[in-house]
């Protein structure tokens, strides 16, 4: 099974921390040569450190607010007239949580903006280079929740269906150009996202932090959590040649919790 990526150039969003960090060094680590971005210039810096080098890959960073649509356009675009792109990894944090019915009209365009457009952004600028190159892997970290919403989380809960549609919309339109569209859908993965949830439920419910894990571990047939790498190798076999015919697709990664199939 072919999994390198030598020579293939990836750009990775969300990467100064989790999954996105994790996703730039397991995609190095096959042979990429990868692109960060995130807001943080200092923590790219260390994770640069960190990527894989051993087959001569040279790695980059852009520094990116996605609340600035035309700076990541024009950062984007400047790239990928250098360069192709052939592996794009939209990750961005999730917002902030609450019951929708709580939701402000701001809080949807906020998320909507940040997650939808800015992916929109992102691929349109790196489509080109890859249908020239014959190349092409789009692949969007999400939610478990485009198969079954999950309570508290309504701003978020609407965002990534709608980013899930949107890339099923988008593989279609594409696959015949060699360029693959598919989402990772994430369980409860080990990352600051999830302290933030522990943090919320706990005090919610008026429990401890330690009872609040062991009861969200408790409804993972796995009982546990993942560690970010378990699902960046999720992302690392989508972008790589052997998932050439898989696009259009949810995957969960989430230790069997989503109940649907």
């Amino acid at each position: 099974m072919d999994i390198t990526l030598t020579g293939k150039n990836a750009l990775v969003c969300g990467s100064s921390r989790g999954i996105g960090k994790a996703s730039a060094i397991v995609l190095s680590q096959q042979g990429a040569n990868v692109t960060l971005v995130s807001r943080s210039e200092e923590k790219m810096k260390q994770v640069l450190s960190e990527l894989d080098t051993s087959k001569g890959q040279t790695h980059s960073f852009l520094v990116v607010d996605f609340s600035d649509q035309t700076d990541l356009k024009n950062k984007v675009d400047d790239l990928t007239s250098q360069k192709p792109i052939h592996i794009l990894v939209n990750n961005t944090g999730g917002p902030p949580g609450g019951p929708i019915i709580n939701a402000t009209s701001a809080a949807f365009l906020d998320a909507y903006h940040k997650h939808l457009v800015c992916n929109h952004i992102l691929a349109t600028s790196v489509i080109p280079g890859m249908e020239q190159s014959g190349y092409g892997r789009i692949i969007n970290v999400i939610s478990t929740s485009v198969k079954s919403p999950l309570n508290g989380l309504g701003v978020s809960n609407t965002t990534r269906g709608a980013v899930a549609s949107w890339a099923k919309t988008l593989s279609n339109e594409i696959g015949g150009k060699g360029i693959t569209v598919n989402n990772v859908l994430p369980g409860f993965t080990s990352t600051g996202r999830l302290d933030e949830i522990i943090e919320n439920k706990s005090n919610k419910s008026g429990k401890s932090k330690e009872e609040t894990i062991e009861a969200m571990k408790s409804i993972v047939p796995m009982k546990r959590f993942a560690a970010p790498s378990e699902i960046a190798n999720a992302v690392g076999f989508l972008a790589s040649p052997a998932a050439s015919y898989i696009t259009g697709i949810n995957i969960p990664v989430d230790g069997g919790r989503t109940k649907c199939l």
